[in-house]
């Protein structure tokens, strides 16, 4: 009978290892696109097009020919303020249900899983001459922290997760006349992933279940490029590319005490290569008259490459240290339009707004309680104020409305384990942004 509970345990063990290792490329796979207060305010309508703002080199860095002669310094700060809750019911299976002996049942809710967050980025530029530009900017591309309530329905499947990137990105456009530009540059990107999640082999009905842990960091390397067409007078189209980045993550997997089934802690090596997707961003903008400009922006983001992720030892050689299957995200390509327009208020306001829609790489098939994400509209609006030449001010606001959201944890879904139970719930969520930047021209 022991024997039989540690088979299990193992076998349910590396299943939980390989979902939170999961869970580092759901917290992922969703990019940070809060990089610019000045394209926030259209939705980033017209986002690799070239404007007063340098932000545009995040999705197109051949818009720095548009910076001008000199040096360009921004600082750009957008505020996250997310609210999600997710109401659903946990009926435990397996072991789980053997060890709480019939009571691990639950219907209590996550609470706003939801973290608030500061999205920084900074960009430079420098126009040698009529030709040549240079560029650098400081992004987190990627991120998450959701937390929610300890002791909630969904533990078994997910507490904590946090997701942390920093990338650099030094970058060269050449202008090559009036009508055509293009760029390269550089990536170099630093990606921490940390999630936790109850240990179910240790569940009891008197007291709280304790977590597991997977954790690790790791540098990886992409580029960018871009080229800018302006057909006629008034007219800009932008084509950027923002390359996949290749990570392989090392740190650890920890699991506690789980006496009813004879195991002790145990903190094992691991490494993980992940791969961020690539992104592909086409945009446009058309002048109406000398006060009014129409935006747009379509981009492609390949979530579909994260296929699979396979485990090895962190001394290289061993595949599959812990016995893990591979794992298959399958997920979608991600899309979002967006369209917006700008108007010259006077010479020192410019007024924006847009409206935009993204088409989620998850669905209902394959939704995890780590980032129940979904479709969403986005609404936007925001402003410049140009005191003198040098010096201006940004302002944005978005207010996105997700698309119904329901998670079905059972069997046919990636995540389900039938040594732990099913879970099925309902999520309410929205999201506030606000965001701000000073950009000044030496």
């Amino acid at each position: 009978m022991v024997w039989a509970k540690n088979k299990a345990l193992l076998i349910t063990t590396s299943a939980i290892a390989l979902s939170m290792v999961a869970g580092a490329a759901h917290a992922g796979g969703f990019a940070l696109r809060e990089q610019s207060a000045y394209y926030q305010g259209t939705s980033f309508a017209g986002n690799g097009t070239t404007g007063d703002s340098i932000s545009s080199m995040f999705w197109n860095p051949a818009t720095l020919t548009g910076a001008g002669h000199g040096l360009t310094v921004e600082s750009h700060s957008a505020f996250i303020v997310p609210q999600s809750d997710i109401d659903g019911t946990f009926t435990p299976q397996g072991l789980v249900n053997t060890l709480t002996g019939g009571f691990g049942g639950s219907s209590a809710p996550s609470g706003d899983i939801a973290s608030d967050a500061w999205i920084p980025s900074t960009y430079m530029s420098y126009g040698l001459n009529d030709d040549w530009y240079f560029g650098f900017a400081i992004n987190t591309p990627f991120g998450l922290s959701t937390k929610p309530e300890q002791s909630w329905a969904g533990q078994y499947y997910s507490r904590s997760s946090e997701v942390f990137s920093v990338n650099a990105n030094p970058t060269v456009a050449y202008k090559f006349n009036d009508m055509f530009s293009a760029a390269l540059g550089l990536q170099v990107e630093y990606l921490q992933v940390r999630l936790k999640s109850a240990y179910p082999f240790a569940a009891s009905v008197t007291s709280t279940v304790p977590t597991s842990e997977v954790k690790g960091g790791s540098v990886g390397f992409g580029a960018t490029a871009g080229v800018t067409i302006k057909p006629i007078e008034g007219t800009e189209i932008g084509v950027g590319f923002r390359s996949a980045v290749f990570h392989e993550l090392e740190g650890h997997f920890i699991n506690p005490n789980a006496p009813a089934v004879g195991v002790t802690s145990s903190r094992a090596g691991i490494k993980a290569n992940i791969i961020t997707p690539e992104m592909v961003t086409l945009s446009a903008k058309q002048r109406i008259t000398d006060k009014i400009r129409l935006l747009g922006t379509v981009e492609w983001t390949n979530w579909s490459r994260l296929g699979t992720v396979k485990l090895k030892g962190t001394d290289g050689t061993t595949t599959n240290p812990t016995g893990l299957p591979d794992l298959h995200f399958n997920y979608e390509d991600g899309w979002f339009f967006s369209v917006g327009g700008e108007y010259d208020w006077n010479e020192q306001v410019t007024l924006r707004a847009g409206v935009g829609y993204e088409l989620s790489p998850i669905d209902e098939d394959i939704r995890s309680t780590r980032l129940p994400d979904n479709d969403r509209l986005w609404l936007s609006a925001g402003m410049s104020w140009k005191p003198s030449e040098k010096l201006a001010f940004d302002l944005g606001y978005s207010h996105l409305i997700p698309a119904d959201t329901k998670i079905n944890i059972g069997p046919g879904h990636q995540d389900y384990n039938a040594n732990i139970g099913t879970y099925t719930a309902s999520v309410d969520s929205q999201v506030n942004i606000f965001s701000a930047s000073l950009r000044y021209k030496f």
